[in-house]
């Protein structure tokens, strides 16, 4: 199989880490299911991507709080003819409210959004992926795994636990052909702190800290495809990440596939 006939599903598509990694793939020649809220934006990228690189894109709208979601767009890919063999967790969103007084729906929808969905998408997709001998998951984590826990934030402790599957599942299957990565990246330029209306506490930072969402998705996929379970993109990030987490993030994961008491045989 060559990359050419192979497919890629990205979540929050419409925009910044997700929309790039879907010019990075359909450059390489990955057809391409685009999933997002907005229809009307995934569309647009569709068009883009046909018209400079000849992508097969295909486009679904949906909610991803939503917990029938992850169902339904593997359904559609099943009626499109689609096996995914390329897995790009990308959608999120962080609350800003305290934990006591945010509504319980608000937190249950960045629960869903962040945890349930793309472990469930991981969930659907890895039986073929086992079937292919071939897989590449790419989980969007963050800088923020790495960090003390903020208050109120559910936002640490979901990165946290998108890093520790990552590795999980890193070392359940790879040896089934299967890469899987925790993207960690800091602050990117997107349009993620216009969303959360944090734009203002946003632009107050040192430039230094930034990077362009080019340059962390070609760092992640370079990444996947090397098999490292972990991906830390920007100089800076890879030092902030290594001042902030006591055992280096590359012995911790093969202590932990070393020393797993309760692993299968």
């Amino acid at each position: 199989m060559t990359a050419s006939v192979r497919t890629a599903l990205i979540t929050g598509a419409s925009a910044g880490i997700g929309a790039t990694f879907a010019r990075h793939l359909a450059a390489r020649g990955y057809r391409l299911l685009l999933v997002a809220r907005r229809a009307d934006r995934l569309e647009a990228l569709a068009a883009q991507l046909v018209e400079h690189h000849g992508a097969r894109c295909e486009v679904f709208a949906a909610d991803l709080t939503d917990p029938a979601a992850p169902a339904a767009v593997l359904d559609h890919a099943e009626q499109q003819g689609l096996g995914i063999d390329v897995l790009v967790n990308n959608a999120g969103l962080s609350g800003r409210g305290t934990f006591a007084e945010t509504p319980w729906q608000d937190l249950a929808a960045e629960i869903q959004l962040m945890v349930t969905t793309p472990t469930e998408l991981a969930h659907r997709v890895v039986p073929g992926m086992k079937k292919n001998r071939w897989g590449r998951i790419v989980n969007l984590s963050s800088l923020a795994a790495f960090a003390p826990p903020a208050a109120s934030l559910l936002y640490t402790g979901i990165k946290s636990y998108t890093l520790n599957t990552s590795q999980a599942w890193d070392m359940e299957l790879k040896p089934h052909g299967i890469h899987v990565t925790a993207l960690c990246p800091g602050f990117t330029r997107s349009e993620f702190h216009d969303v959360m209306g944090t734009r203002d506490e946003a632009d107050h930072l040192p430039k230094i800290l930034w990077q362009e969402p080019e340059a962390v998705v070609a760092e992640g996929w370079a990444a996947v495809m090397k098999g490292k379970p972990v991906c830390v993109p920007g100089l800076v990030n890879k030092v902030s990440a290594a001042a902030m987490k006591p055992m280096p993030t590359r012995l911790g994961y093969h202590a932990g596939k070393a020393l797993n008491p309760f692993k299968n045989s």
